[in-house]
């Protein structure tokens, strides 16, 4: 589970006892890059969140995060810097008595929050670097901290991830939090699920596909709702799914023009999303095609996309059973308070898992090949 410091809400003892690994968001990368540093800003302390989960919850502390990408350039542009980062991680952990860290660099060869004012091909050089900054920290730190990294779940954000990088990753990393989620975002010009089952699933077999180890990858949910607003000449009302929106982004900058949005279970509703919202609530629907809850509001010519406990449950034999995952994960803990209805969702799901996953191996599946869209259906 991700802990945020802007939902920092961990529940009852009992909700988290199946907890492995918790990473405290973020510590801003250029942190790192300062010599002789001394400071770690942090929202919590490592001390107060231990206390909070099982001894055995590894407690971890995850660099970077959206729009955060400048001092991991920084970092991954020398041999020298490279070092200096790496052992700027090996002292905060130290000071702060952390399990590993949590590499959240969106993204490695671009398509970051700056794709429009950086383009790509000035940023193709960290497709090599990446590897060479993890194997940087991996040697600062030793076998046996934790290592893990944050990855985009969307193909055209898989730049650094390829068939050369991704086995020399494997050696480096403890697991891949593969983020399964903002599959739409504001750079889309058509509705799609946000966190939808055969997106998911594609992202999940890309990283497959180029050499990450099945046990290494962990499915990400998210537990937050999104909306986008669409075209009134979209064709929305035949199908809501794939139909048109506004322009969302500014083409020229990328900046966000206000026409989508999100919130978690622990915010406040919008007040004026709250009506719209309320009919997505009560009158949205599966979509078995793409695998996801959705609703389009016609009124307000808004696309609703989120998932809903019975999405999540769907998820685990569909895509962390047939691929044999190692592991799932959230943004984020504190997002599903006060009831934490879609924690407890995955975490009865997972129990259920390994009695399926026994049945699997006594029937000789291998889970290790794509699920087709016509099994998969059948399934739902």
């Amino acid at each position: 589970m991700y802990l945020t410091g802007q939902h920092n809400v961990v529940p009852e003892p009992s909700l988290v006892s199946n907890v492995t690994h918790v990473a405290l968001a973020f510590m801003p990368s250029s942190a790192f890059n300062v010599p002789n540093a001394s400071s770690w800003p942090l929202f919590t302390t490592v001390e107060d969140v231990r206390a909070k989960f099982p001894e055995t919850t590894a407690v971890m502390i995850a660099i970077g995060g959206w729009g955060d990408t400048d001092g991991f350039s920084v970092a991954a542009a020398s041999e020298k810097s490279r070092k200096l980062f790496a052992l700027n991680v090996k002292a905060m952990l130290q000071r702060t008595g952390a399990d590993g860290v949590d590499i959240d660099w969106e993204y490695p060869g671009g398509n970051g929050e700056d794709y429009k004012t950086v383009p790509n091909t000035r940023k193709s050089w960290e497709i090599e670097a990446y590897p060479k900054l993890i194997s940087e920290i991996r040697n600062a730190l030793g076998p046996d901290k934790l290592i893990s990294a944050a990855v985009p779940g969307l193909r055209r954000d898989m730049i650094a991830f390829t068939r050369e990088t991704v086995p020399v990753l494997n050696e480096l990393l403890d697991f891949f939090n593969i983020m399964t989620y903002d599959l739409m975002n504001r750079r889309d010009k058509v509705t799609k699920h946000h966190t939808g089952l055969q997106l998911s699933l594609d992202g999940i077999h890309t990283y497959l596909e180029n050499g990450v180890l099945h046990e290494k990858a962990n499915l990400g949910f998210a537990f937050y709702v999104k909306w986008f607003k669409t075209s009134s000449q979209g064709g929305c009302s035949v199908n809501p799914v794939g139909c048109k929106t506004v322009l969302m982004e500014d083409p020229v900058t990328g900046a966000d023009l206000g026409q989508t949005g999100a919130f978690s279970w622990h915010d406040e509703i919008p007040p004026a999303l709250a009506q719209s919202f309320a009919k997505a609530s009560e009158h949205g629907r599966y979509d078995t095609k793409g695998g996801g809850y959705y609703y389009w509001d016609q009124v307000e010519d808004i696309f609703w996309t989120w998932d809903t406990t019975d999405a999540i449950s769907k998820k685990i034999p569909l895509i962390v059973d047939k691929s044999q995952l190692g592991g799932v994960f959230a943004w984020g803990l504190g997002e599903d308070a006060p009831r934490f209805d879609h924690l407890r969702t995955l975490t009865h799901s997972l129990k259920e898992r390994s009695q399926g996953l026994r049945l699997q191996m006594s029937d000789g599946l291998t889970g290790g090949l794509p699920l087709s869209e016509e099994h998969w259906r059948e399934e739902l």
